[in-house]
């Protein structure tokens, strides 16, 4: 407790980061009171309750600024949505990789391109919003046409002004401005399921609540494993003399992520998800077949929705390592800086040997990260309440765990660029790129 106290003495001991702790603070009790500002036109008393499936997600992601109908209904979604779009753009197309080789100018005609696409997946997405998505019947007061017009504006503004926020965060604050505004819309519901679960447990409980609580901080605590472990793989550079001085010779490390996707494949597969059920509404009633397989995949607690979920996981996660990770680039940037995997000749033997490793550490990182995605529904399955199950696992817990991670990273630079002892003796922050290291 007296090192808990003096590590936060001398965080806000450093002037720069005690201004951008105060500025991220400030940005996000922003983010948080717009959530709750309603569209003109809109009767609150009329909202129905929370939604289901992909828009409770999205709901969840928002902070319940989605099912409020706030001005920050679609909040940042658009926007990640663009980056994905432009993210797998520059993949497989020739002309947005080049623009990514380009530098700092390359980087900032992508930003361009993906603000105007936020804007136009924006006013797609409004359309479905304010048309048919969350508001029932009697809940808008105004026309439809002047409604329609005015949410579409007001909805965009609030988009591109949590953009803004993001950006302002990042520039100005601390941590990824973007992930910040997600991870305070998910953890402003913890403390509501934390109350709803202790009051329908009751004082009889008590003990059960302990236990789920207790069942809870070993998730989170695998959850960090998995999303730091990392497989390094050595690197020797070889010596160069120049003006009289030896630079190189020393070996140094690549780390790859065992979880090198992330929470991408959760969210791919999660979109999926609605297929099979939607599918079977069509033939509704027609066949015994389509009755079964509506009834199955609606319930996201049955083992034939959570085997066909966690093999998607499995699937997409191979699928989006294999587009964001470039064996053949690594090794081509390696050999161009006189670097060789001790062992191993540079150039394509080298690739393929980083691919071998990826290979190797894809499938039991899948496999981790389906286990995680099914966790809420073991947990409701095993007496959890609805609410609080969901931060037992899948994309709200990584994206809570990734963001956390990164920004005591941050702090942590700045103590030890200031001479401060560190925030973990042990040095797990500070190092964290080597701490759950994949066994050889």
């Amino acid at each position: 407790m007296k090192k808990f106290i003096s590590t936060v003495r001398n965080i806000f001991s450093i002037e720069d980061l005690r201004v951008r702790i105060v500025n991220t603070i400030g940005f996000l009790i922003i983010f948080r009171l717009g959530s709750f500002v309603v569209l003109p036109g809109v009767d609150p008393s009329k909202l129905g309750a929370a939604p289901e499936g992909i828009f409770g997600l999205i709901d969840t992601f928002l902070g319940g600024a989605f099912s409020n109908a706030s001005i920050f209904g679609l909040g940042i979604m658009p926007y990640i949505s663009a980056s994905i779009v432009l993210q797998l753009l520059t993949v497989g197309v020739p002309y947005f990789q080049k623009m990514q080789k380009d530098g700092e100018s390359g980087r900032k005609r992508i930003n361009q391109i993906t603000r105007v696409l936020t804007i136009a997946i924006t006013v797609a997405q409004g359309i479905g919003y304010v048309s048919a998505t969350i508001l029932p019947t009697g809940a808008v007061m105004i026309s439809t046409s002047l409604f329609m017009f005015s949410s579409l504006v007001l909805l965009s503004a609030g988009t591109m002004f949590c953009m803004w926020l993001g950006e302002k965060i990042t520039e100005k604050g601390i941590g990824n401005g973007i992930s910040m505004l997600i991870m305070i819309g998910i953890i402003s519901r913890f403390p509501g399921a934390l109350i709803a679960e202790g009051l329908e447990k009751g004082s009889s409980g008590l003990l059960l609540l302990i236990i789920e609580a207790l069942v809870l901080f070993f998730v989170v605590v695998g959850v960090i494993a998995l999303t730091e472990a990392t497989r390094r793989i050595p690197v020797q550079y070889a010596k160069q003399v120049v003006g009289g001085k030896v630079y190189g010779g020393q070996r140094q490390y690549i780390p790859i992520k065992v979880n090198a996707s992330g929470v991408m494949p959760i969210i791919f597969a999660q979109s999926l998800m609605f297929i099979p059920a939607l599918i079977a509404q069509i033939w509704a009633g027609e066949s015994d077949i389509a009755n079964y397989i509506g009834t199955t995949f609606s319930d996201f607690t049955s083992w034939q929705y959570n085997l066909l979920f966690a093999t998607l996981i499995i699937v997409f996660t191979f699928f989006y390592t294999a587009i964001t990770v470039n064996p053949e680039q690594i090794a081509e940037d390696m050999k161009r800086n006189g670097g060789f995997v001790p062992g191993i000749k540079p150039g394509a033997p080298t690739g393929e040997f980083i691919d071998s490793i990826i290979s190797k550490i894809t499938l039991p990182g899948s496999i981790l990260l389906s286990a995680v995605a099914i966790l809420p529904a073991l947990a409701i399955v095993g007496g959890v309440g609805g609410e609080f199950a969901q931060f037992y696992g899948g994309t709200s817990l990584l994206i809570m765990v990734g963001v956390i991670m990164d920004t005591l990273r941050q702090i942590e630079s700045y103590l030890l660029m200031r001479h401060y002892e560190g925030m973990m003796k042990s040095g797990n922050v500070k190092n964290n790129p080597t701490n759950y290291e994949v066994a050889s």
